[in-house]
Formats: C-alpha cells, sequence, structure tokens
C-alpha cells in the first residue's frame, strides 16, 4: 500500500509541477469566463456602431414605416437608384434599401445594397417590417381589420409540474434541464479523454525511456499501473475544483471591473432570454421562477453523481489506456486500440439527442447501465429526474466493470509493460489475459 502511495504522490506532483498543467489551469477558466462574459459583452459593444439604411421605395407602401431600431437608422431619398446608390455607399457600412414598384403584384421583392455583409439583425428588421405591413394591407382589401387579429394573439405560459414518488410536486422547466443534462454530458466525456490518454502517454513514455525496467524491481506492475491512474485522477480533481474556483473568480472581477453602471453581466445575458421575457409579461418575479426551477432538480444527486461518474468513468477507462500504453511500443499503434475502447463514449454522444429528448426510453436507461456509457447517458438523464434504484444499480454495475477492467488490465499491463520491439496485435492480447502465471 506505501508503494502505491508514493507512486500516487509522484504522478500527482510530477504532473501539477509542470508548466503545461499551470497554463491549462489557467487558460480553462479564462476560456470558460469568457464564454460567459463575452456573448453580452459583444453584443453589447457592437450595439455602439450605428447604421444607416436610405430607403428608396417606389410603392409608397412603406414610406415612414421603418423606425429606428437598435442603432438602425433609417431615412427616406427618392432619386435615381444608381445615384442614391452611390451617394449611400459613400459612406462606410451604410446600406441602401430599394423596393421597386410593380404594375400587378405585391411589392414583396426588396433588394438591400452595401460594401459589407449586414447583420442579421438588419436583414431580419428589415423583412420584418415588411411582412408587416403587406400582411395588413391583404386583410384590409378583404374587410378585416388588422388590429383584430393583433389582439387576439396571446403568448402562453406552460409550466412543467413532475410528479415523484410519494405525490411530491416540483415544477421543471425542460429548456434549463436539457442544457445542464448535454453539459454535464459533455464535460465527463471530456475529461476521461482528456485525463485517460494522459495515463496512456504516461506509460508509453516510461515504457519507451526503459524507466520502467528500474520501476518493476521495485514494486509490481499492477502497483505501478493503479498508482498511475488513482494519481492522474487527483490530477484531474484538482484542475477541474480550480477552474471552477478561478472562473468564479475571473467572472467577478469582470463583473465589477467593467460593468459599473450597476448591471451584471449575467443580468445582461438574462436581459433578452425568452424565460425572463415570459415571466415579467406574466407578472411572476423571475427570482422566484428561477429559484422555482433550480428547486426542481436535486442538486445534491447532481453533484454527487458528477464527481462519481467523473470518477468511475475515468478509472474505468483509463485502466483500459494504461493496459494500451504498456502494449505498444510506438504512439502510432495506439489508434489502432484506442479506436474500439473509445467506441461507446462517442457511441453515447453520437445518440445524446436522443437521450435528451427521450431520458426514459428504453435505449436511455440501458446506456445508463450499461458501464462504457453510463457515464455520459445517466447525467444526461439525471436532471429529468430519475429513480434513485437505477442510479444506485447503474452506480454499482459501474464499479463492478471497474474491478475486473483492471484485473484485466492488470494482466496485459504486466506482460506487455516488459515486452520490446513486438508487434502487438489482438491476438497476441488475448493470450497475455488467458495466461496463467
Amino acid at each position: 500500500m506505501n508503494k502505491i502511495l508514493l507512486i500516487i504522490q509522484r504522478e500527482y506532483l510530477s504532473r501539477v509541477k509542470k508548466k503545461s498543467f499551470l497554463i491549462m489551469t489557467i487558460i480553462g477558466p479564462v476560456l470558460m469566463a469568457a464564454m460567459i462574459i463575452l456573448p453580452a459583452y459583444i453584443s453589447d459593444w457592437s450595439e455602439a456602431t450605428e447604421k444607416k439604411v436610405a430607403v428608396l421605395d417606389e410603392t409608397g407602401w412603406f414610406l415612414e414605416k421603418f423606425k429606428d431600431h437598435d442603432n438602425i437608422k433609417f431615412y427616406y431619398v427618392f432619386g435615381n437608384l444608381e445615384e442614391e446608390k452611390q451617394e449611400a455607399l459613400s459612406e462606410n457600412g451604410n446600406l441602401l434599401l430599394y423596393i421597386p414598384k410593380t404594375e400587378l403584384n405585391i411589392p414583396v421583392n426588396s433588394e438591400l445594397y452595401s460594401v459589407i455583409q449586414p447583420g442579421l439583425n438588419v436583414t431580419a428588421y428589415i423583412k420584418s417590417v415588411m411582412k408587416q405591413i403587406v400582411e395588413n394591407k391583404k386583410l384590409l382589401a378583404s374587410g378585416i381589420d388588422p388590429e383584430v387579429i393583433k389582439s387576439a394573439k396571446v403568448n402562453i405560459n406552460l409550466s412543467t409540474i413532475r410528479v415523484e414518488e410519494g405525490g411530491i410536486e416540483k415544477k421543471s422547466n425542460t429548456e434549463v434541464e436539457v442544457g445542464l443534462a448535454a453539459f454535464a454530458g459533455i464535460m465527463i466525456y471530456f475529461f476521461i479523454f482528456m485525463f485517460g490518454v494522459q495515463v496512456l502517454k504516461g506509460v508509453m513514455e516510461e515504457k519507451s525511456n526503459r524507466i520502467v525496467e528500474v520501476i518493476i524491481s521495485s514494486v509490481k506492475p499492477f502497483q505501478l499501473m493503479l498508482g498511475k491512474i488513482i494519481g492522474v485522477a487527483f490530477v484531474g480533481l484538482t484542475q477541474f475544483i480550480l477552474w471552477i474556483i478561478l472562473t468564479l473568480i475571473f467572472v467577478g472581477i469582470f463583473q465589477s471591473g467593467i460593468f459599473t453602471d450597476g448591471n451584471s453581466a449575467m443580468d445582461m445575458i438574462g436581459q433578452n432570454s425568452d424565460l425572463m421575457k415570459n415571466a415579467s409579461s406574466s407578472g411572476v418575479n423571475p427570482a422566484e421562477m428561477v429559484n422555482e426551477i433550480i428547486g426542481g432538480i436535486n442538486i445534491k444527486v447532481m453533484i454527487f453523481s458528477f464527481i462519481f461518474y467523473f470518477l468511475g468513468g475515468y478509472l474505468l477507462y483509463s485502466s483500459l489506456f494504461a493496459a494500451i500504453g504498456g502494449a505498444i511500443d510506438h504512439d502510432t499503434d495506439s489508434q489502432q486500440f484506442m479506436l474500439p475502447v473509445s467506441i461507446p463514449l462517442v457511441f453515447a454522444i453520437a445518440l445524446s439527442g436522443v437521450i435528451l429528448n427521450q431520458p426514459n426510453s428504453s435505449l436511455a436507461i440501458w446506456m445508463s447501465m450499461i458501464p462504457f456509457t453510463s457515464p455520459i447517458t445517466m447525467m444526461m438523464r439525471i436532471p429529468f429526474g430519475v429513480p434513485l434504484w437505477q442510479i444506485w444499480t447503474s452506480m454499482g454495475i459501474l464499479i463492478v466493470a471497474f474491478i475486473f477492467s483492471t484485473w484485466m488490465a492488470g494482466k496485459i499491463y504486466k506482460t506487455g509493460i516488459l515486452m520490446y520491439g513486438q508487434k502487438v496485435s489482438y491476438a497476441i492480447i488475448w493470450k497475455w489475459l488467458t495466461k496463467k502465471y
């Protein structure tokens, strides 16, 4: 046991002291903070750029109908198309909207001239205004008042309430649950590959440098493999915790340093969300709605499950990666053996759309029980509410699979770690597995 602890300590300290670890520990939170902050900040910054759109309307249907909107300024011109186009486009960033006159047809065609590609907000606003005007005129021509149609429109607020065992009712939000489930599954997938490959690379490096021959003289191969796996696992947990802490710090610093008008970045992001709009229009306090949504998700189960499936999935796959690293001599051979091992993970991500749409289907339940896909699939199902017996069953199967895979990988590792120059195949690996010591 003491030897395994020494190997764990060596693996942990040697990796956390590397420059690559320190760089990724800082870059990771910066990127995550940027994903949270930049969309709101860029949107706010881009709105400061004013666009001027000259409107040449030969039909007269849209005169004075385009109102200034989101830093898009409209003005009307009445000259020749070529002259107005040249004058309007002479100033960089300006545009010309040309609506040609039609003899018989309704004016549904228009042309927007610009030096650079106009933004989606410009084209979307122009099309929406033209669509509304044309539709209103068609309704009036048919003797229907457009205001009657407008007043008949209503917003439907649909609240989803999940009835759990014992008749307990909890409000939920499908969009939030889908986002949380997808995020959790992708993070598990990312971490398993990221740190599992580190184990493979570490074993191959020691084997190619013949360092392993010295190490094996002091410890058993199985102890070496287990120590490397657990050591890298602690490295992954350390980096993950630091990412969360540093991300929160970076976001806090950015909010206090940039948004000095009292609005936080999260406020800016939420200002245009459909959820907040529906909450405001229906007279519901947005803060209360958020609390109800969060209350509908079992956060304790979510956090515990994430840590368990992160460690369980990592330990399962890293034992297989360690066996591959011990069996092969060259990096080029790793793809041949990594592909079959990693297919279940890729399969789970490929079917994530089906899992998120039908989290309680037979496919989703079976995939959340199979240990090679359960770390991703079960994490995608948990936000939607999964019976505890399914979670415990899935965890138990994953533990048994890890023990079996570690035993199997240990046999491959024990033989392959000291093999040099031999071309490894699946037949040879099978002989190592069936070999009796």
